[in-house]
């Protein structure tokens, strides 16, 4: 193992090498335009296809053909071309194709500016596209977990046959921190997919990818499938992290960077008395209620911190399902919330000032 300094884009296209990517299809577009440029170079290195396309549109379906053809496929974008996605993401979907989607967001709506946020969160947990789905989302919060999660991704994608998506944000993106690597390269071994498109291979009839039923209960049968699909997602694959929880009389919660913020001022309002923790979501979809169930058999209040006007804030009161109250603070348009402001709202829900 050795031990190197990397930027988080350059994190997210080595990951996916090392789990075993060989496509790579997207766009440049600010934050994330390192990985593109990473990839260029690295991609043909491994023997692997680095195609750079004409518009987010085309890259999302040049995904499909790849995972059609039983491929790991990797596209990444930031907000506004994610947005352009949509469409290809939802075919994905329905013709139940893995591959992995990174959005490394910035602050919106429209185009707003290239500063990090976290405001398409409901875009990634909701579905962003039309129809009846879910996404399986996972949100590092440090480089090295950039790498670890890559490998999650993929193999999640290939074992549930569905699209994952990474999301981060712009601080994510471009920060360098030091992450361990193998000093080798080795290709991970790879699960069958006998029902990819790629010739008749000793079948009678040839495989078909397809998202397209017009018989009505042929497409119900398959929304019943996928919805089975995530019921077993739910069960086995919900990531999260507790920090300084379990005596935790108010609980700070937030993914990704906001995460980040939140545990300094967690260690911050513990050398001041204050008995606080965290809670940080590893998987955006599957949502960890659980956790916050239980947390609140204690905790007499919760703090949800976002980049964004509050979009995680909604599933926290979920979770907690009215048994404590859920107070929100955020910072919208790429600003990011400081520490000290953070720590500033705590003392006030303590106090009983927040609304």
């Amino acid at each position: 193992m050795s031990k190197v300094l990397m930027k988080g884009n350059e994190a997210i296209g080595e990951g996916a090498i090392r789990a075993g990517c060989r496509h790579f299809f997207g766009y440049p577009i600010t934050p994330q335009s390192e990985l593109p440029h990473y990839l260029a170079k690295r991609m043909p290195e491994v023997g692997g296809v680095f195609l750079q396309a004409e518009s987010e549109t085309s890259s999302i379906n040049m995904v499909y053909g790849a995972a059609g053809a039983g491929c790991r496929v990797l596209t990444s974008s930031s907000s506004p071309g994610l947005s352009l996605m949509q469409e290809g993401i939802s075919y994905l979907v329905g013709a139940e194709l893995p591959c992995v989607i990174v959005n490394v967001m910035r602050g919106g709506p429209g185009l707003g500016n290239i500063a990090p946020a976290q405001s398409d969160y409901f875009q990634a947990v909701k579905g962003g596209g039309h129809g009846d789905y879910k996404l399986i989302v996972l949100a590092p919060a440090s480089v090295q977990e950039i790498i670890d999660l890559m490998q999650v991704a993929f193999d999640l994608a290939d074992r549930y046959r569905t699209p994952v998506m990474l999301v981060g944000d712009g601080i994510l993106g471009q920060m360098m921190e030091p992450v361990e690597l193998a000093d080798e390269v080795t290709l991970p071994a790879m699960p069958a997919k006998p029902w990819a498109a790629g010739g008749l291979r000793g079948r009678e009839k040839p495989n078909i990818i397809n998202s397209l039923y017009i018989v009505p209960e042929q497409c119900e049968k398959l929304n019943q499938r996928l919805f089975a699909k995530y019921a077993e997602i739910a069960a086995k694959e919900t990531r999260w992290e507790e920090y300084q929880l379990a005596d935790a009389e108010i609980v700070l919660t937030g993914f990704g960077t906001a995460a980040r913020i939140a545990k300094s001022v967690v260690d911050k309002a513990r050398a001041a008395g204050i008995k606080a923790g965290l809670i940080r979501p590893i998987t955006l979809w599957p949502f960890p209620s659980e956790v916050y169930a239980r947390a609140a058999a204690h905790a007499a209040s919760f703090l949800c911190i976002e980049m964004s006007m509050g979009q995680m804030v909604e599933d926290v009161k979920l979770a907690v399902n009215g048994q404590r109250p859920v107070h929100f603070y955020g910072r919208s348009g790429g600003m990011v919330p400081l520490a000290k402001d953070v720590l500033a709202e705590l003392k006030k829900v303590m106090a009983g000032g927040a609304e």
